[in-house]
């Protein structure tokens, strides 16, 4: 083995490696690409870093360029690319390190959680979740919640990519069904056809070449998304407490779950004690869980309104063509950067967008209302800093973090439930009136659910429930006996007379 090969890497030789590398990908616009790397905190270095700090060996340095073809390779024809999503969420929630969690962590989230449910018990009818409980790295939730996050983004990175091909790729005839577009309005709908037809040595770098303008937009996209879903999970993963802080049910199925070394740096900067703030938020996770296992429809119900606001987006061709116009399309370095700089390029959201997220920001806000005066009911017996604790998250979750504006901009909606006082207070005072049973019977059906107009005046839901159930058995009452006269019946008949 050569002395090279043995010496640790130095910055400049470190650097030199990077340009050679950079420049066998992407020619001259190697420094360019080694920006839009670090812009989507990726580490160029860390390519040519190899174990013990050595430099790398030229077999090296040509698996290190079969990864970065292969995560073009992989995409398939699914809009957000898994691969690339996975290893960046991976490589970001180690970023500010994530160490293993031990035997001690393990055992103080098993027993946080076991003696959540336990005061739980007295403050709600639904009853443990079931599942497993988990004390997760961050790496390990990551791993956990990926999926619904693909799921999540997926609509709308097929609705950009569709776009792109057809601003980028000649869609006139090739991505276009019919006069009607679709999620595509454009008034030059012949523009920039076959731009792509001049891709350049770029392209055969990446292993691109011999692909058609749209597969290449669309290789280009699902990795550009893959990677914004990455950084997202990633962020994310360095923030949360569990798998319910963001309001919605990450987890396909029943369990809860406690990252100790995100509760332990949350608890640092607290004056309440660790322990204290172990039990808080395993109240909350086991509340969400709870109403997410026992009240099923609730999951479906919030997936489902963020896959018909996604599904709903319309692409501004228009808009689109003038991001792009510049972007040289054998560049995918370019092409990258667009879709990466947040926004999705016109998007104006539809009447019917305005509507769904209306009920999805309602939602969420009734499911962390709900859970905010559960956990307060359960904590306040026991808990000396439960108050401080309660405003606490209420103030973080009002203000979301770095993460959830990430999935913002590219989702097109935030998962801030921006009415959850509100919500708690219309909770508060239906639990006045009915207990506890009467508060959770607010989950009986989606159709029973507070609307906005019952978060602007919560003291007043009751009285308007009450009101509807009544005109609603008037209305039942007539029916039966126009039904009943219909049949030949005395519609009183079975009443009495009186």
């Amino acid at each position: 083995m050569s002395s090279e090969n043995v010496t640790p890497t130095s910055d400049d030789d470190r650097d030199r490696q990077v340009r050679d590398l950079m420049k066998q990908l992407f020619g001259d616009r190697a420094d360019e690409m080694m920006e839009r790397l670090r812009e989507q905190g990726m580490d160029p270095a860390a390519m040519v870093t190899a174990p013990g700090g050595r430099l790398p060996s030229p077999w090296e340095l040509q698996s290190a360029l079969a990864q970065v073809r292969a995560m073009f390779a992989a995409s398939g024809d699914d809009p957000v690319n898994s691969q690339v999503a996975r290893d960046m969420a991976r490589q970001v929630s180690v970023s500010k390190g994530d160490p293993v969690v031990n035997a001690a962590q393990a055992k103080q989230v098993r027993d946080a959680l076991s003696v959540a449910e336990l005061w739980l018990d007295a403050a709600t009818s639904f009853p443990p979740s079931g599942g497993g409980t988990h004390a997760w790295s961050r790496a390990e939730w990551v791993e956990a919640t990926l999926e619904t996050w693909h799921t999540l983004a997926a609509p709308v990175a097929a609705s950009v990519a569709n776009g792109l091909a057809t601003v980028m790729g000649g869609g006139a005839g090739e991505d276009r069904d019919g006069e009607d577009d679709g999620p595509f309005a454009s008034d030059h709908p012949d523009v920039s056809v076959g731009v792509l037809d001049e891709a350049g040595p770029g392209l055969k770098n990446l292993g691109l070449d011999g692909l058609s303008p749209s597969e290449v937009i669309r290789k280009v996209g699902s990795s550009a998304f893959g990677i914004q879903i990455g950084q997202a999970a990633g962020t994310l993963s360095q923030e949360v407490f569990g798998a319910t802080d963001v309001g919605l049910p990450l987890l396909p199925g029943s369990g809860t779950a406690l990252l100790p070394t995100n509760v332990t740096e949350f608890a640092a900067g607290l004056d309440a004690p660790l322990e204290e703030v172990f039990l808080f938020l395993a109240m909350r996770e086991a509340a969400h869980a709870r109403l997410f296992a026992h009240v099923p429809w609730v999951r479906s119900h919030l997936l489902s309104l963020v896959d018909r606001y996604a599904r709903g987006i319309r692409i501004d061709l228009n808009a689109l063509e003038s991001q792009m116009r510049d972007i040289d399309p054998s560049d995918p370095s370019g092409i990258h950067k667009a879709m990466s700089s947040g926004g999705i390029f016109g998007v104006q959201p539809t009447e019917e967008q305005h509507a769904t997220l209306l009920q999805l920001e309602t939602a969420l806000a009734l499911v962390e209302g709900w859970v905010d005066e559960v956990v307060a009911q359960a904590a306040l017996p026991h808990l000396p800093f439960a108050v401080s604790l309660r405003e606490m998250i209420r103030r973080r979750r009002a203000a979301g973090g770095p993460a959830e504006q990430t999935f913002a901009s590219l989702v097109g909606l935030e998962l801030r439930p921006r009415r959850s006082r509100d919500a708690a207070t219309l909770m508060s005072h239906v639990y006045v009136a009915g207990g506890v049973e009467g508060r959770d019977a607010v989950w009986s059906h989606p159709d029973l659910l507070p609307d906005a107009g019952d978060l602007d005046d919560p003291a007043g839901y009751l009285a308007r429930r009450e009101a509807q159930s009544m005109a609603s058995a008037d209305v039942d009452a007539a029916l039966a006996a126009i039904l009943a006269e219909a049949d030949g019946e005395d519609p009183g008949s079975e009443a009495g007379t009186g």
